[in-house]
């Protein structure tokens, strides 16, 4: 780790909080056994900058669905690049991407582009303000972080006006009564239910379908946060999965592989508030990430992406979970298979962050990335992937047992314990 320390050194001194993203940062990994600082990627596996070479299910933090420096994308950035980045003028690329996008997502009738998912998700909160007139809203999600209005409920709240949490209340997932307890309590002020239609549990007794009812019976916006479940859950995303739509919904992360690109979509009455709200970005055209995004779709389309992501995540998710059991250690593989989440806990049953970073500081030393959020699957993972994951699990569960029998857990932690980005 001789280079990463380095960097990791020379960051302390020229980067607040030593990375661009809290969740990528060295804290929020085993501090001092996991690589600081990663050098260049290939299908499934990335490269630290002492060259330690690693399978990894951290993927970007979600967004990297086809595989490092894949290919086809790679020829259409290039090819793209030959041509120019960002114009005067809106380039014909703009209306190709946006054709591309509303052949694939249900009721994508209009598209904006924004550069993440926070964008797009603080520009749809914008225009369900506008077209309601009201400011208020029902929230549930994963904590996907859109600005302001989302943050201030967070623990990492310093600088945004603390009157902005008054207009923004969580339901749960599941329980269509908290949601329409707010709508009560609310009365004709909720502009917009925003939601991640799915996290890793799937909807019960048409919660979705009462979600969709009871938003529509109270005129307010349902939004819906395919940030993460887009191009990864179904061709269409979680709405096609699920078979249910939004009135808005936002994308990123999967919707070009890596490159930085978002999308608002929706049904043309709501989209065309785009005409009237101050939503405008001098990036958004950028065309690079429109090519790229094209050649993501096409793959989508011709290749079977989220049948082998879903076989691939059922296959490591079933056979890890069976080696946990044989092994005796309380270390799960809980989720769906394209987006399942390591839990790891201690004797009394409960979330133990000192064995989740052991376990974790075992794998890493074995070759595989896992990070603090969720385990992702890409098209570049192959068989041959899982098999090594599955065997570097076996030696680590037996590690984590033998720690956990004599007491030795924290003894055992060569880094620092891992850290939560942020409370919510």
């Amino acid at each position: 780790m001789k280079n990463s320390t380095k960097y990791l050194q020379e960051a302390k001194k020229i980067i607040p909080a030593l990375s661009q993203t809290f969740s990528k940062a060295p804290y929020s990994y085993v501090e001092g056994i996991y690589p600081a600082y990663l050098s260049h990627g290939k299908g499934s596996h990335v490269f630290d900058v002492d060259n330690n070479e690693y399978i990894d299910y951290v993927l970007g933090l979600g967004p990297i669905t086809l595989g490092y420096n894949y290919s086809p994308v790679n020829k259409a950035v290039k090819k793209q690049l030959s041509k120019g980045i960002s114009f005067s003028i809106p380039h014909s690329i703009e209306v190709e991407a946006s054709k591309k996008i509303s052949s694939i997502i249900p009721d994508a009738e209009m598209v904006r582009f924004a550069k993440t998912g926070s964008d797009a998700g603080t520009a749809a909160v914008r225009a369900a303000r506008a077209i309601t007139k009201r400011n208020n809203i029902a929230y549930w999600g994963g904590g996907g972080v859109w600005h302001d209005w989302f943050t201030v409920i967070t623990s990492r709240n310093e600088g945004i006006p603390k009157s902005l949490g008054k207009m923004i209340k969580k339901f749960e997932y599941n329980n269509i009564e908290s949601l329409k307890i707010l709508f009560e309590k609310w009365k004709g002020e909720i502009a917009a239910v925003y939601m991640e239609p799915m996290i890793t549990e799937f909807p019960k007794k048409n919660f979705l379908i009462d979600v969709k009812k009871i938003t529509k019976k109270y005129g307010a916006i349902l939004i819906f946060d395919e940030v993460i479940t887009g191009f990864r859950f179904a061709k269409g995303g979680a709405q096609e999965l699920l078979k249910i739509n939004a009135d808005i919904s936002v994308f990123g992360k999967g919707i070009a592989n890596g490159m930085p690109l978002a999308a608002i979509t929706g049904k043309r009455k709501y989209m065309e508030k785009f005409n009237d709200i101050f939503y405008s970005t001098t990036y958004g055209g950028e065309t690079l990430s429109l090519a790229a995004s094209i050649a993501v779709i096409d793959e989508i389309k011709t290749k079977p992406v989220i049948k082998h992501c879903w076989e691939l995540g059922k296959k490591l998710i079933s056979e890890f979970n069976e080696l946990s059991n044989q092994i005796g250690v309380k270390i799960k593989m809980e989720g769906i298979p394209v987006r399942s989440k390591i839990v790891c806990r201690d004797d009394d049953d409960n979330p133990s962050i000192l064995i989740k970073s052991l376990f974790y500081q075992e794998m890493v030393k074995r070759g595989v990335l896992l990070g603090p959020g969720y385990v992702f699957i890409s098209y570049s993972h192959s068989q041959k992937d899982i098999k090594k994951t599955l065997e570097a699990a076996e030696k680590s569960f037996k590690i984590v047992k033998k720690a956990v029998n004599t007491k030795t857990v924290k003894k055992s932690l060569k880094g620092k314990p891992m850290k939560s980005v942020m409370k919510f």
